[in-house]
């Protein structure tokens, strides 16, 4: 099983720390599992040290954001989480299989097999005709479900809670509150989620793009345009200038979430005229991006209580809503997100589940838990998808990085306080590469010594890459 550690060093004491402290959480959390499919005991990344399982999204979130540390863990994980006919099998929290194509995409971009792209193509098409069959609204274009890594009933309104109080939103499905209204096709959830629409789109999108390296006919792009518009026409909020977090809710406030708001930046959904006035308009908190704001009423506000899957800090979300703010020219707030996480890592010499939003301390939140109270939920620690997601915070904010089919791009930005810094050792597509960012008069990009504007893999060489930054 290969690992690549990278090295970081020159970012400042404290994120060099909690670089550290990432790629070890994610190298311990590289375990034995037997996958859904039957397929044989394998290395893969589990979700964290109380979570001895991959799960669908853990898999495709560690795949997209540090992927290339364990390529064969990451990919072991992604076919773990298969069903017998190679659809993404997860019913317990069904609406998050499709974010599967982002963990096959980001793969395929690590690795550049075309071979395992092949598959996952035929893997992401089977199980978007599976869900649109199922959970496809035709009457707005939209798909019902939960909103990504939202299993938690702490993230919906009141009317979602189930008769016997239990902790997740499925429940509401097998022990329905007196008055529910479930849709007759499908799970039955009539809620529809904006990350969850985003990544539909996205899924959609990564098809076509996986269609085009194998020489196929691109067939999914008049659905995904459909899609696309139907998120902003229903989710948008002219007034604020933001998008809505739930719709076929009931609910009394409308909802701001972090995910979805970062995967609309990121996945090319935001109009370029609305871009600027989403990013001001979300909510952040003394320690970054809550996963949805307003927190939800019911649960009890004294003594800095929140719930446990709205108004917290979840660090995966921070991790998506850093890389669009670089990829919208935000820089400065980026860093500023991988400066609040660090800080956390550093003081804890782990990555924890979930934070407080105003102490920044481990905090899993107030949530239901099948008896009458409300009760407060651990954060777990080592969790993996925290871990990644600061590399992947650092990979963006600090050096830009990009990665595209046939390449990598770069626009570092240097910390105040150090002249040079450097990423030693990252493998992508077997190529090792070193990036080394140094203060200058000018700006340069040079790999071995010649003068490029684009980095391309090597298969099996080292690749010196210098970064004159001006300033």
């Amino acid at each position: 099983m290969k690992l690549n550690i990278p090295f970081l060093s020159g970012a400042g004491e404290k994120i060099d720390s909690a670089f550290r402290i990432a790629v070890g959480n994610l190298a311990g959390n590289i375990g034995l599992y037997k996958g859904n499919s039957g397929c044989s005991t394998t290395p893969c990344i589990l979700a964290g040290a109380h979570y001895p399982e991959p799960w669908v999204r853990d898999a495709s979130f560690n795949s997209w954001y540090a992927g290339f540390v364990a390529p064969d863990a990451a990919r072991n994980s992604l076919m773990a989480v298969l069903s017998s006919d190679n659809t993404v099998d997860n019913p317990g929290n069904y609406w998050d299989q499709i974010i599967w194509a982002v963990g096959a995409w980001a793969d395929f971009l690590h690795s550049g097999d075309r071979e395992f792209l092949k598959f996952s193509l035929g893997v992401v098409e089977r199980t978007l005709n599976r869900l649109k069959k199922e959970e496809f609204d035709s009457t707005d274009g939209l798909f019902r479900g939960g909103a990504c890594f939202q299993d938690g009933i702490a993230g919906y309104p009141d009317a979602f809670v189930s008769r016997d109080r239990r902790s997740g939103i499925i429940a509401y499905l097998q022990n329905p509150p007196d008055g529910a209204e479930l849709v007759p096709v499908g799970m039955g959830l009539p809620v529809k989620a904006f990350s969850t629409n985003c990544l539909y789109y996205e899924a959609m999108v990564i098809a076509d793009r996986m269609r085009g390296i194998l020489n196929k006919e691109p067939c999914h792009q008049a659905e995904a345009l459909s899609l696309r518009n139907a998120v902003n026409r229903y989710f948008f909020q002219p007034e604020t200038g933001t998008y809505a977090y739930l719709l076929d809710a009931p609910d009394t406030t409308v909802r701001q979430e972090g995910l979805g708001s970062a995967f609309a930046l990121l996945f090319g959904i935001v109009p370029k005229n609305r871009i600027a006035a989403l990013i001001a308009g979300t909510h952040l908190t003394p320690q970054g991006i809550p996963c949805v704001w307003p927190p939800f009423e019911r649960y009890p506000k004294t003594g800095g209580a929140y719930p446990r899957h709205s108004g917290v800090i979840w660090p995966q979300v921070n991790a998506a809503w850093c890389c669009a703010l670089t990829r919208n020219g935000c820089r400065k707030a980026a860093v500023h997100e991988v400066e609040l996480l660090a800080e956390k890592a550093d003081r804890d010499k782990m990555f924890m589940e979930i934070y407080h939003p105003e102490s920044g301390l481990p905090y899993g939140g107030l949530q239901e838990d099948g008896s009458a109270d409300i009760v407060e939920w651990e954060s777990s620690r080592c969790q993996t998808w925290c871990a990644t997601g600061f590399i992947r915070m650092v990979l963006s904010a600090y050096f830009g990085l990009q990665e595209d089919t046939d390449g990598l791009t770069v626009a570092p930005v240097l910390p105040e306080n150090t002249d040079e810094m450097t990423l030693a050792d990252m493998v992508w597509r077997d190529t090792s590469i070193t990036f080394t960012v140094k203060r200058s008069h000018r700006s340069r990009l040079a790999v071995n010594g010649w003068t490029a504007e684009k980095i391309i893999p090597a298969a099996g060489c080292s690749l010196q890459v210098e970064i004159e930054v001006e300033g």
